[in-house]
């Protein structure tokens, strides 16, 4: 620890190794040791004690959509990663449309990376976009450091972003295939939607009618088929259908190189909750039955869900109408996401290791961030100090999403956030910020 610039010190760190009491050196915004907890600080190396406090693995959250530029009203890279360092996010993977222009091309990746350069408090990466006519694309796209490539099997819900048929996903998936690059799918069959009622209206149960579990299960089953066929990689965004779960754990036990995210909203929230006109509960895939959401969990414990992400998905709140069919589907959720899941997983009977694995050590295998997601040394600095057993509750005025529209309002939950921390350095304490010091990631491996 001699070159040490930096100690944190808590009776409660989590490591790989598991959670104990000790000090973590930090030199040039990289983690170079774990000591014991009484370890000596060498001189001129600068102390925080963080007492009983827990020093925990900044989160990474691989399912955000940031919405700038083109829609920065929506939300923006100033705002959003403002608000994931609050919620002890250090790392966020922006998702590929909502913004103009989507992330499809090379080009319109630079002008992303352009916008977010001088506006990110945290670490900020990029997934592609596959689209029916940019298969001659995604290869430079890769070559230019997105994390993988996200399609729709229905519709996306903006007019940039139009979903593939089962002939246009082959076509995509093999090209992807062919550089074992990651293909990430909104898995909703859209003709088991057409097929479903569409009453349209304020009732929730009309609006859970028509986004029927077995659309999310069909389009799972195919996307298991042709991934199956390809040997391709692929990733199953937002699962709500605890129906798909036997499917999945199949197929990775044959092989198919198949992961699984779910989020905070289908671990915390019910449908038998949602108030009818709440169009903040709207998403898609939606929030389902309490029956459904004791499976998710169960999924997450056994490891057939791999790991938990905000599918941040914000807009302004004239578009959160109270008719549930003409409502824009999504559902903000990154400055809470921590607090939300870690409530639920202690009434569960998990620990905050579980929720790290879930949300850290994961999400940033499967983005490749061999740098993120551990405190060990050789990674970076960042983390999140949290007081697990303190409480809060959910007042939007005091997020910093751009648009204060949130599902949790009013609601009480379990950790506080007290600072976080980026490559060593503290970017927010106690609602405080500093000037944006975050970084623009591409994929390394």
């Amino acid at each position: 620890m001699s070159d040490a610039e930096l100690v944190l010190r808590s009776t409660r760190v989590i490591t790989p190794d598991g959670t104990r009491a000790a000090s973590v050196a930090v030199a040039g915004g990289t983690i170079t040791a774990v000591l014991p907890y009484d370890a000596p600080v060498p001189a001129g190396a600068r102390i925080e004690d963080l007492g009983d406090d827990v020093l925990l693995p900044g989160l990474v959250d691989t399912h955000v959509h940031v919405n700038d530029p083109g829609r920065t009203e929506w939300e923006g890279f100033w705002t959003a990663t403002r608000a994931a360092a609050a919620g002890g996010i250090t790392t966020l993977v922006d998702m590929p449309l909502n913004s103009l222009p989507p992330t499809t091309t090379v080009d319109n990746l630079r002008t992303k990376q352009q916008v977010a350069a001088d506006k990110a408090h945290i670490d900020v990466g990029f997934w592609g976009g596959a689209l029916p006519d940019n298969v001659k694309d995604l290869r430079p796209l890769h070559e230019a450091g997105v994390f993988g490539f996200k399609c729709f099997l229905s519709p996306s819900g903006v007019e940039e972003f139009p979903h593939l048929d089962q002939d246009q996903l082959a076509q995509s998936m093999a090209e992807i295939a062919s550089f074992d690059g990651l293909l990430i799918v909104h898995a909703e069959d859209p003709h088991h939607l057409a097929a479903a009622p569409q009453h349209g209206g304020p009732k929730y149960a009309d609006f859970l009618a028509s986004r029927p579990r077995d659309a999310e299960d069909t389009a799972i089953a195919q996307l298991i088929a042709q991934a199956k066929r390809l040997h391709a990689r692929v990733h199953v965004l937002h699962l709500s259908s605890s129906d798909a779960l036997p499917l999945i754990a199949e197929a990775r036990a044959e092989g198919v190189r198949i992961t699984v995210e779910t989020c905070p909203h289908y671990l915390t929230l019910t449908a038998e909750e949602v108030p009818d006109g709440a169009s903040e509960f709207k998403c898609c895939p939606p929030i389902r039955e309490a029956a459904n959401q004791d499976l998710l969990w169960q999924a997450l414990a056994d490891g057939v869900i791999d790991c938990v992400v905000t599918d941040h998905s914000p807009s302004t709140a004239d578009l959160k109408t109270d008719d549930f069919a003409t409502a824009w589907g999504g559902i903000s959720g990154l400055q809470l996401s921590l607090a939300a899941v870690w409530t639920e997983a202690r009434r569960r009977g998990h620990d905050l290791e579980d929720v790290v694995r879930w949300m850290s050590a994961r999400t940033s295998e499967l983005a490749g961030l061999t740098r993120k997601g551990a405190i060990e040394a050789g990674r970076d600095a960042d983390f999140a100090v949290l007081a697990p057993d303190d409480t809060f509750t959910v007042d939007p005025a005091a997020l910093q999403h751009r648009n204060r529209v949130t599902a949790y309002a009013g609601k009480t939950l379990y950790g506080v956030v007290k600072s976080t921390w980026l490559r060593g350095e503290r970017i927010v304490a106690d609602g405080e910020f500093t000037e944006p010091k975050g970084r623009l990631l591409t994929r390394t491996v």
